[in-house]
């Protein structure tokens, strides 16, 4: 109990991260513990209207999520260097082609693409992309063997309650679009010059975040639960089955297991994304086998 009201003491100061761990040195990712508590997930009354969000594709009403216990979610998304120390244990196959948009605006399932070169200059430090979702499974998997701890993908319930970091504005950093290249890589100036991007408010954030494709991991400010890139850079698979609207969802932050399971949730939006994408509310899903270059991960460890 005392450990929980510390953690509770944390998450309500902006400027104060929960201290990260690792179960394992150099090859396991760093973790930090979200506290417990609640929290209304979903766009606020007013934010897709402000947001010009298509009255079709509006989310409808806030629902409201009890997490009863911590959980540890990556600090940072799940990165190349890390997928590569599970590739290199356990030779696993994590396919020879990745699905991205080409110079030539045509969007294509490319040979030759892979996590171990996506088609642009990554180092072992950027995060890991042209992985779906079986992938990212299995790495939790093995994760979970190497650790003797219980390794697995975030809920979206989950996933949204840390990524708000105790925040109810559209971004964990408010509603403003003005100052976003502070806190993550999104579709920008940098990535309109080099990719003849339109240079309009609805199609990039009107500021450069010095990246074309993607940045290294915590190259830029955190959330309040210290938790990096939680918007931006790589899209995020979680563990939910895809629902039109997740209101059936439990309310205590497990993930909902029925519906569309051929189709997974995926969240917070990467390098390529336009600004109404870049919300702590915004729900995308694609086939659990597709491998995109704009798509990775990050883990989650239950306490």
């Amino acid at each position: 109990m005392k450990r929980w009201l510390l953690l509770f003491a944390i998450a309500s100061i902006g400027s104060a991260h929960a201290q990260s761990f690792r179960d394992c040195p150099t090859i396991c990712p760093e973790m930090v513990t979200a506290p417990p508590g609640s929290a209304s997930l979903g766009p606020a009354s007013g934010e897709e209207e402000r947001e010009g969000i298509p009255e079709a594709r509006r989310q409808g009403d806030q629902r409201k999520i009890t997490i009863s216990r911590p959980f540890a979610l990556g600090k940072y998304e799940v990165t190349r260097g890390e997928f590569a120390a599970f590739v290199a244990a356990t030779g696993y196959q994590a396919g020879i082609s990745c699905w991205g948009w080409d110079t030539d605006g045509v969007l294509r399932d490319a040979p030759g693409r892979s996590w171990r070169s996506a088609g642009f200059e990554q180092t072992d430090n950027h995060p890991v992309m042209c992985v779906n979702w079986d992938d990212a499974k299995a790495y939790a998997a093995w994760l979970s063997k190497l650790t003797g701890k219980t390794y697995r993908l975030p809920s979206e319930a989950e996933w949204e309650y840390a990524a708000r970091g105790g925040t109810t504005t559209a971004r964990y950093w408010g509603n403003a679009l003005e100052g976003a290249c502070q806190y993550g890589n999104f579709a920008d100036l940098t990535g309109a010059a080099a990719l003849n991007w339109e240079h309009k408010p609805d199609k990039i954030f009107l500021c450069a975040d010095n990246y074309v494709y993607t940045s290294p991991v915590g190259t830029y400010k955190p959330n309040a639960f210290g938790l990096y890139d939680m918007l931006g850079n790589v899209w995020e698979w979680v563990e939910d089955c895809y629902n039109v609207h997740p209101q059936d969802a439990p309310t205590d932050g497990s993930p909902l297991l029925t519906g569309d399971c051929a189709q997974r949730l995926l969240r917070g939006g990467s390098w390529y994304s336009s600004p109404y994408l870049v919300r702590a509310a915004y729900r995308y899903f694609g086939p659990s086998g597709v491998r995109s270059r704009s798509v990775g991960f990050r883990i989650a460890r239950t306490e």
